[in-house]
């Protein structure tokens, strides 16, 4: 990974509340500050909050949406993928990222981490919906931010 920007999947709720959102765009803004490309659905919740920390930090942003229409990203995607895949872009989010982190979410979120574990990739999530073989938990974004680097560095 040398030769290459880190790129970092954070997944998790399209709705979510005002903390996971508060902690969403800490992370994204964490993860810019970091020189790494932020990759995710692309859409609201999460997806948004983290792209606009990544965004506001002078991040690159990458969404991979669910339907055929690039103008249902996000303002803050820079760049984004229609793939008219709907939840099966999830495998793509997982097998694109070197690391993913999860903030809350429900059962798609689960898909992703799961998919990303099984693909062998380092997952670290903050208030996770469940608990799986592997997940590491983390207690604020910075220390996610931390833990994950530390596994893909």
């Amino acid at each position: 990974m040398k030769d290459r920007l880190p790129v970092i999947g954070v997944i998790g709720g399209g709705r979510v509340g005002k903390s996971e959102s508060k902690m969403a765009y800490e992370v994204g803004k964490l993860i810019a500050l970091r020189g790494a490309i932020l990759i995710c659905g692309g859409l609201g919740g999460v997806m948004e909050a983290a792209a606009k920390g990544a965004t506001e930090a002078d991040g690159m942003t990458v969404g991979i949406l669910p339907g055929p229409d690039k103008n249902s990203a996000n303002p803050y995607i820079k760049i984004p993928i229609a793939t008219n895949m709907g939840h099966a872009r999830n495998a793509i989010i997982a097998q694109a990222s070197d690391g993913l982190i999860a903030v809350g979410g429900s059962y798609g979120t689960v898909s992703e981490m799961a998919l990303a574990l099984k693909m062998g990739k380092p997952v670290v999530a903050l208030n996770p919906p469940c608990n799986l073989p592997n997940l590491r938990t983390a207690e604020t974004p910075s220390q996610a931010v931390e833990m994950l680097f530390s596994k893909i560095s």
